[in-house]
């Protein structure tokens, strides 16, 4: 019901290249649900012969927990004290 509704949204702003269809779903995924962000990390030289293991990683759960705890470790010493 959503994608369907997200879809006549894209539409009505008249939205016709991919590139444009992209920028309008992030968008509206930042206004309407949690803030994402997408990195581009390139496979480290002297790794070349591990592309497909690099490839997997995309789409490893324990890689993007890992992630995950990355940025919460970055984020952490940001964060305004709670008194």
């Amino acid at each position: 019901m959503v994608k369907k509704w997200v879809e006549k949204w894209l539409k009505s702003r008249k939205i016709k290249a991919e590139s444009e269809y992209d920028e309008a779903k992030r968008e509206f995924e930042m206004a309407m649900g949690k803030p994402s962000i997408t990195i581009k990390v390139e496979i480290p030289t002297g790794f070349e012969d591990l592309r497909v293991e690099f490839l997997s990683l995309e789409k490893d759960e324990r890689f993007l927990e890992e992630v995950k705890d990355l940025v919460k470790k970055r984020l952490a010493p940001k964060r305004p004290r709670q008194s």
